[in-house]
């Protein structure tokens, strides 16, 4: 199966969050990415909603349940019991969860198996319960798939962050290399391959032709950037041109 585009919409709830008014609109932005051709649509609400709030998820989840059956709803976030409660109504298809602090801005770094590991294999069972899939984010370390399959997750998530803000060859062909390996890491120890953060039309291409494993990408910011200058529809169908979708 080719690799699919889910946009994050976070970025959109955050510019609607700067004034009382109910525009730019989640759902109404969701929309034109999905009809541009989005595999899913994916959220991220913390505790302060900051950004998306716990009504945006359950208006999406509506839509998507209504008008765009077959679509993916991605929710993540740090698997406290409100999060955990809100996946369980609003029944998404995939649960990624991230090891955030409530105050971090983004999320930055995956997470320690060692000392989480007994906790997430709990918290994965839970969800199985209800059919989720669920993904864990992870460092790109080749280390981090075998453990991710071994307290029970579906796939991983990899933050690309290092890869996807390198500005220089330099910089960036070290952390390429740690992704790939962390990528093919996965497919030996056969749990599902996504990635996000930092990840944009430009150097999308090179990751995807280098792990033919990698399932879907979740991208937010960059999508949200250059849907200022292209529009949504547009942005939508370059990313999945990038991503090697016609």
């Amino acid at each position: 199966m080719p690799c699919q585009l889910s946009v994050n919409v976070n970025a959109i709830a955050f510019l609607r969050n700067r004034r009382d008014l109910p525009w730019p609109s989640v759902e109404g932005l969701s929309r034109v990415a999905l009809e541009a051709g989005a595999h899913g649509i994916t959220v991220h609400p913390r505790p302060d909603e900051r950004h998306i709030r716990r009504t945006d998820v359950t208006v999406l989840r509506q839509m998507l349940l209504k008008d765009w059956p077959g679509r993916e709803f991605n929710i993540e976030g740090y698997p406290d019991e409100r999060f955990l409660a809100l996946c369980e109504m609003e029944k998404p298809e995939q649960v990624t969860l991230v090891p955030d602090d409530p105050s971090q801005a983004t999320s930055d770094h995956g997470w320690d198996f060692d000392r989480d590991g007994a906790r997430l294999s709990s918290i994965i069972a839970r969800l199985h319960r209800s059919g989720f899939r669920v993904s864990l984010f992870v460092d790109p370390d080749p280390a981090a798939p075998a453990k991710a399959k071994a307290v029970g997750a579906d796939r991983v998530e990899i933050y690309t962050g290092p890869y996807g803000g390198a500005l220089t060859e330099a910089t960036m062909r070290p952390a390429f290399d740690k992704v790939v390996a962390t990528g093919k890491a996965a497919a030996a120890a056969d749990v599902g391959l996504n990635a996000g953060h930092d990840l944009t039309r430009e150097n999308l291409p090179r990751l995807v032709t280098a792990l033919p494993n990698l399932e879907e990408v979740s991208i937010g910011h960059a999508i949200t950037s250059d849907a200022l200058m292209f529009g949504m529809a547009e942005t939508v169908r370059l990313f999945r041109k990038a991503i090697g979708q016609s």
